[in-house]
């Protein structure tokens, strides 16, 4: 059976692209002359000029920091900076410190790493849900698989109880700034 040079080059050609398209970044040890690679996923594409996603709107956030340090430990970030649409609830600085002493610090071990992100995904829903939606009793089911209450009397908002303090639209959902830590039971 006659090979198909052309068909052949094209493979090649083909994989050499699929391969060179991923996000990647290079870097080599004098020491050893070993080069590592080092995969990105969505939140090393690097874009200027779009919205903010759920992720960089925290991290623009100095009162959001303790949330992006617990973000990044749990391995999260590229999954809340994919194309969503999410609602993260995000607790600020205050609502962490509010926490027994210690708590951060436990969670933020890797060999607590399933429990942060349990804690995490409790704080995300897919989908958008805009304050023009919200209804008083309202259930949305998490992330994690678990459900958090929403209410709504006047213009105050909660979730389990917690006070939604503000809110900010991100070009893969919504980000509703809130003054507790949800915990899922």
């Amino acid at each position: 059976m006659k090979t198909n040079w052309i068909t052949t080059a094209l493979v090649a050609v083909g994989a050499g692209l699929l391969f060179s398209c991923g996000s990647a970044e290079k870097s080599s040890d004098s020491s050893d002359n070993q080069t590592t690679t080092v995969q990105k996923g969505q939140s090393g594409v690097a874009d200027e000029e779009s919205a903010k996603n759920v992720v960089q709107v925290a991290i623009a956030s100095a009162d959001h920091s303790t949330l992006v340090a617990a973000v990044t430990q749990a391995e999260l970030v590229d999954a809340l900076s994919n194309a969503g649409p999410f609602t993260v609830f995000a607790p600020i600085n205050a609502a962490f410190d509010a926490l027994p002493a210690g708590t951060v610090d436990n969670l933020m071990k890797n060999e607590n790493k399933e429990q942060l992100q349990d804690i995490l995904q409790y704080h995300v829903y897919v989908g958008v849900i805009r304050e023009n939606l919200i209804r008083d009793g309202m259930t949305l089911n998490q992330v994690n698989g678990a459900n958090v209450t929403l209410g709504k009397q006047g213009d105050q908002i909660t979730v389990n109880g917690a006070k939604v303090l503000g809110s900010v639209t991100a070009a893969n959902g919504i980000v509703y700034v809130i003054d507790q830590v949800l915990l899922p039971k």
